[in-house]
Formats: structure tokens, C-alpha cells, sequence
């Protein structure tokens, strides 16, 4: 097994509990230094409790990580959420070649955040796809889809969840076709594909100019990294940075610019967008905790024909 993040663990856990032996897991190294003090990776806290090797190097395909593989002459590698690419070399190591568990309808969001892209854009749907693995990125041929419907509220956070959970039958249905040699590459439809490019906090902000739709979309995909954000525009105080981790769209056809916080009832906060309005339904000031709308105008008093924008 080659894996790292929370994604990865009911699959590690999968192959764990089934009749075949994994013979060691390879995870990144440990994050050490500023900022890393918290921070745990579950599957080597659950190698360790099956007396399993743990292997970290910084580079999976260096000639030394190479000879360390070699000897535990493992027959597939199973990987998810590993963040490494993978040489030839290693990926010919076992004698089933390796796989990887994809959080997506390949070949639609390649790359390190098919979820929250999957969320960001609107899809209605997503899925598991395991695929062989080749040097092209999330290119090989699949070797089984499973789809699923994306909830109206479900964040990024939430679908992840779900989907390392959903993913383990898929799994174990292929490992057993390869175990079997019954499985049946197929390959990808290479025009069609799209790529999910890894977020940054600079993703988090809202562009007001988007429909409500699409705002409350993003805001979804940012949960829980990197957060949505904006910035409201005080008038003689510098520009406050408040997280908005929930909202919702109110129908709206005033020509009010885009940002503009609009009349609403009490404890509301509504704010103009490209087409509609959003509703802020929680924010979280900067050094703040998250608060209620309601709550948040106590201690913030936002007017009607102040902004919310790019601080």
C-alpha cells in the first residue's frame, strides 16, 4: 500500500481486513518543523498497531527506495493519495503493476484535487475510478468506475469522507480480478479529460461577480481547505478578512454591483453577486470563531451599500 492522507485509510483498512497479506505500507515522511507539530498520518499510526513495515522515504523512486521495494516482493501496489509520481522502475517492481484509487469519473479531474474541483464546478455527480497506473498523470487504462451522487450541501470535507469509505468494494472487486486475471483494462477517452490542479489559499476567496450558484458552489468546494474568504471594505478601518464557511442563494434581480450588501430582515446578510444574491449564513472573522449572521451583526454592524471584495 502506498498512501498518505485520510482518503487513503478505509482503503488501507480494506486490504488489511481481506484474505490477501499487505506485506508493508510506503507514506510520505513525517512533516516535521513550524506548523507540523499536529500532525498525524493514520495509516502509519495503523501499520504500526498490525506490526507492518513502514516505509518513508522523501523519494519513492530513488535507487535506494527501489532496493528497499524490491525486497518485500510485493505482487501489486495499491496506491491512493500517495503525492509522489511514481518512476517505471517502480511501477514494474510487482508483478500485477501498480493501481490507484481516484477519486473521480476519469478522465474527468486528473490531478491532486478532483473533489473539490468535482464540487467547485457543480458537478451532480462523481465517483470512484481504479486504473492501472502509467507515467502519464492519471492516465491509465480503468479497471473499474463507481458513481455516486453529489449532495446539494455536501462540502469537499464531507465527500471525501464518503468516498474513502465508497471506494473499498470497488477495490477489493478489482484486486480480486487481477488476483484472478479476469480484470479488463479499458482505455481512457484522453480528449475528454480535465485536469484538477492543487488549491491554494488564494482559491478561498469569492469572486462576487460569479452567480450565487456558482458562490455557494465554491464555498462547498473550500470546506475545509482553504476556506471561502472575502474581505469587507470598512469605510476609515482598514479591510477585515472574514471566512464565510456557509451560505445560501436568495433570488434577487436589483442592478446593485456586485459586493454590495443589500437591505434585508433582521439577522440576515445578504450580498449582491453576479446574478442573484448569497445569503451569508455563517462567518468567521479573522482570529475570530465561526458565528451565525445574526450573531456576527451584533458584533459587526454591515450596512446596506457597504462591500464585501478584494481587500
Amino acid at each position: 500500500m502506498l498512501g498518505t492522507g485520510s482518503f487513503a485509510l478505509p482503503t488501507f483498512q480494506g486490504l488489511l481486513d481481506s484474505r490477501h497479506t499487505v506485506v508493508g505500507l510506503v507514506t510520505q515522511p513525517d512533516r516535521t518543523g513550524a506548523g507540523h507539530h499536529q500532525h498525524r498520518n493514520p495509516l502509519k499510526e495503523l501499520a504500526i498497531a498490525r506490526e507492518l513495515p513502514v516505509f518513508q522515504p522523501a523519494k519513492a523512486s530513488a535507487p535506494e527506495s527501489l532496493d528497499v521495494l524490491a525486497s518485500w516482493q510485493a505482487d501489486l501496489y495499491v496506491v491512493a493519495a500517495y503525492g509522489q509520481i511514481l518512476s517505471n522502475k517502480l511501477l514494474s517492481l510487482p508483478r500485477l503493476g501498480a493501481i490507484n484509487v481516484h477519486a473521480s469519473i476519469l478522465p474527468k479531474h486528473r490531478g491532486a484535487s478532483p473533489i473539490q474541483h468535482a464540487v467547485w464546478v457543480g458537478d451532480t455527480e462523481t465517483g470512484i475510478t481504479i486504473f492501472q497506473i502509467v507515467r502519464e498523470l492519471d492516465a491509465g487504462p480503468v479497471l473499474a468506475i463507481e458513481r455516486t451522487p453529489i449532495g446539494p450541501d455536501e462540502t469537499s470535507g464531507a465527500l471525501e469522507e464518503r468516498l474513502g469509505t465508497f471506494a473499498v468494494p470497488v477495490l477489493m472487486r478489482v484486486v480480486e480480478q487481477l488476483d484472478a486475471g479476469t480484470a479488463t483494462p479499458q482505455p481512457q477517452d484522453h480528449s475528454q479529460a480535465s485536469y484538477a490542479r492543487r488549491l491554494s489559499k488564494s482559491d478561498g476567496e469569492i469572486d462576487w461577480t460569479r452567480t450565487a450558484t456558482e458562490i455557494a458552489c465554491h464555498v462547498r468546494a473550500m470546506q475545509p481547505w482553504p476556506k471561502a474568504f472575502s474581505h469587507w471594505l470598512r469605510a476609515d478601518h482598514p479591510p477585515l478578512r472574514v471566512i464565510v464557511p456557509q451560505v445560501s442563494v436568495v433570488a434577487d434581480s436589483t442592478t446593485a454591483a456586485c459586493g454590495l450588501v443589500l437591505p434585508s430582515l433582521a439577522g440576515q446578510l445578504l450580498v449582491k453577486s453576479g446574478q442573484d444574491a448569497v445569503s451569508l449564513e455563517s462567518l468567521q472573522p479573522e482570529g475570530k470563531r465561526p458565528m451565525s449572521a445574526a450573531d456576527f451583526l451584533r458584533g459587526y454592524p454591515i450596512q446596506p451599500g457597504q462591500r464585501f471584495g478584494d481587500g
